[in-house]
């Protein structure tokens, strides 16, 4: 379960997930609601600057073995992809990908090993499940983007793909990255005639070359009754502000930091601005948190949080300033090359209950990463680029 949710973790920077303004306005308004300050619970030991990430490394990693009963398929892009900054400026480039499985018959997804063929420009891959009556449109998004694939910011384009109860993610790849699979009677259910997107992050500060990368299906029968699994995404906004004595920088002003995330992403640059309305506004601060309201009864697996190179720390809260508080996720030093999910005992939330992410982001980190170097300052929003930021905690979840 911790190996599967460890895949889905870390390539969540492909997804803004409040891509949509409706969305976030619809969860608002089922009840949830934003706190400032967090309960302080588990370790709580400041990180030191020198434990960051310097670079990042792609292990060379084997699939593990079949179990009884499973099989594996393999897919891969049609044609290599030559990406560039779909809109002239900025240095990423979002591109989305169909793979068809060509299932005759229903199947349960166990496990996916994402292969990324250029590691040096691939940032991070995800694999998200488009059901059969979504097919046709698809087609229609490919049909639009001249090339192999179609430009997709945020999320794959498809009206499900930013659903932050149920996240239609089937599996990723990231640095650190290694076959995902679910334990043992779970998996997610893949109907006859799906297809599969394959989001690809490319960081062209790294190059430009060709891709043709590729995705390992790990599958199963109906018969094997598995129980199915989900993804939920707690999003937080950043909004972390320049350092005093930094603040050259025209981007050290908010609105026009805004302005410069919309001009390289397009209106889901605008997710910053989305994220205060679902969490409550917050504005120049380290620290950045949101709570959100459980709608039925959930069960949490597994735990793991995403942000990007000035990530300090991040933490995930069942229920704080209640008696039965509890902390599932609490990483004091956040490392990026390192996103690894974390496995917990059963967590049973009923209605009601709450969840609550926080994280906090350091811009003093950028005089240490070789990733930043020579980057000035800036008001660091929630962004898709590697220089933008992002808060999130992911819950790998049950459901009755």
């Amino acid at each position: 379960m911790a190996s599967r949710l460890r895949g889905r973790v870390a390539a969540v920077a492909a997804a803004a997930v409040v891509a949509v303004l409706a969305v976030v306005l619809a969860i608002v308004a089922a009840g949830n609601s934003a706190s400032p300050s967090a309960v302080p619970v588990g370790p709580t030991t400041a990180p030191t600057l020198d434990t960051q990430p310097q670079a990042h490394s792609v292990a060379r990693v084997k699939p593990k073995p079949l179990r009884a009963g499973e099989s594996r398929m393999s897919l891969r892009m049609e044609s290599a992809y030559h990406p560039a900054a779909p809109n002239g400026v900025g240095t990423d480039d979002y591109r989305c990908f169909v793979l068809d499985p060509h299932l005759t018959q229903d199947r349960f997804l166990t496990g996916t090993f994402v292969k990324p063929d250029n590691p040096d420009v691939v940032h991070h891959v995800i694999l998200f499940r488009v059901d059969p009556d979504q097919v046709a449109a698809v087609k229609q998004l490919d049909a639009k983007d001249p090339g192999e694939g179609w430009t997709c910011f945020g999320d794959s384009g498809l009206p499900n793909s930013n659903d932050l109860n149920d996240a239609p993610w089937l599996g990723a790849w990231a640095p650190g990255g290694q076959e995902s699979v679910d334990a043992k009677g779970y998996g997610v259910p893949l109907p006859a005639g799906s297809r599969i997107i394959m989001q690809v992050h490319y960081n062209l500060l790294a190059g430009s070359e060709p891709d043709r990368s590729s995705a390992l299906l790990r599958l199963a029968s109906p018969a094997a009754h598995l129980t199915p699994i989900s993804t939920m995404l707690l999003p937080a906004p950043v909004e972390l502000p320049c350092r005093p004595g930094h603040t050259d920088s025209l981007l050290c002003d908010r609105t026009t930091s805004v302005a410069d995330v919309v001009q390289r992403f397009g209106p889901v640059g605008q997710t910053a601005n989305w994220l205060n309305v679902l969490c409550g506004e917050q504005r120049d601060t380290e620290i950045t948190t949101c709570t959100r309201t459980i709608q039925e009864p959930t069960t949490i697996r597994a735990v793991a949080g995403h942000m990007h190179l000035l990530g300090r720390s991040i933490k995930i809260q069942v229920n704080p300033g209640r008696p039965n508080a509890r902390t599932v996720l609490d990483i004091p030093t956040w490392d990026f090359d390192n996103q690894g999910a974390r496995p917990v005992k059963p967590v049973h939330l009923a209605a009601g209950d709450t969840v609550r992410v926080t994280c906090r982001h350091d811009q003093r980190l950028r005089d240490l990463l070789p990733a930043l170097k020579g980057q000035p300052d800036k008001y660091v929003l929630w962004g898709e680029g590697t220089t933008d930021e992002m808060c999130l905690g992911i819950l790998l979840l049950t459901r009755p």
